[in-house]
């Protein structure tokens, strides 16, 4: 029998893995319709033409190079065809609304890094049954100054699960695990970041290998050790997508992972940590509330 922590882990699907998946299949559609083909044939016979007016010896190499040009454009059309298809399918078929390139609010430390940041896709729905929210492909920008003095921009890659939880908000308005030993941690993340806030220790070293927890200062202690019940624990050492990240503030709860995951098992298993997080918050934060009354 599954625990309440795993039962959503994976969602069963015969739908494309990820764009690549796509990308060989549109590839051979494009290059059999007759109006790719004929402007490919064009191309090589006017490069073949040009060639030999310049030069009768070498006037293969220009119709090679205008053939290799032609299946390359092919190629990126059918793998940016590829990728929007797979993003359709994916949420048609996990019922999330699909959307483009976006803003989100600046709730968290992470959405409140660089001088720009943007989601260039998301999709709102429910992330586990009972549990809404959007899974989002986010960039924030920085800028750098190379040696030479110049100024340069460096991009950072994360995919997020984002859900609101009110609820929790009087009982724990702040909340970090942080990912141990990331390629890249975030800049708040210093000692400046850890003014007002104290770190969560738990009898796991399982746990402590993966997260360093923190909780502001004023947050009450007994509330937070009850938060991580036995089994919470034992699912967040064992269960959570690698290098995954949280941050619940004012009861906006953000989940991320580096990288723009572009493949249905990753942005699943995503989905699926951010919910049984939510979950066990609102399950302690109810239970909490139900005992004032």
């Amino acid at each position: 029998m599954k625990s309440q922590f795993h039962e959503d882990d994976e969602r069963a699907t015969s739908d494309p893995a990820d764009a690549n998946s796509l990308r060989r299949a549109e590839f051979a559609r494009l290059l059999r319709l007759p109006e790719t083909r004929g402007w490919i044939f064009g191309a090589v016979v006017g490069a073949g033409i040009l060639g030999l007016l310049i030069n009768p010896s070498t006037a293969w190499i220009l119709p090679l190079l205008a053939l290799l040009v032609g299946l390359g454009v092919v190629f990126w059309i059918a793998d940016r065809n590829a990728a929007n298809a797979f993003w359709e399918v994916y949420a048609r078929a996990r019922g999330y609304e699909l959307g483009g390139r976006t803003r989100l609010r600046e709730t968290t430390p992470l959405l409140r890094e660089g001088f720009n940041s943007y989601a260039t896709r998301t999709l709102d729905g429910q992330l586990v049954p009972g549990i809404f929210g959007t899974l989002a492909l986010y960039t924030y920008e920085e800028e750098t100054v190379g040696l030479k003095g110049q100024r340069e921009t460096a991009y950072h890659d994360f995919t997020l699960a984002i859900a609101e939880l009110p609820e929790c908000v009087p009982y724990v308005p702040e909340l970090y695990l942080r990912a141990r030993h990331e390629t890249r941690p975030l800049g708040e993340f210093g000692d400046t970041f850890r003014r007002g806030r104290r770190q969560v220790t738990l009898e796991s070293e399982a746990l402590d290998r993966r997260f360093e927890i923190l909780v502001g200062d004023e947050q009450d202690e007994v509330w937070t050790r009850r938060l991580f019940s036995p089994a919470f624990v034992v699912w967040l050492a064992e269960s959570p997508p690698r290098k995954l990240s949280v941050e619940l503030v004012d009861g906006t709860l953000v989940a991320y992972v580096p990288g723009h995951k572009e493949d249905a098992k990753s942005l699943d298993a995503l989905a699926a940590a951010a919910g049984t997080i939510a979950r066990r918050l609102l399950e302690e934060s109810a239970q909490t509330s139900s005992g004032a009354r």
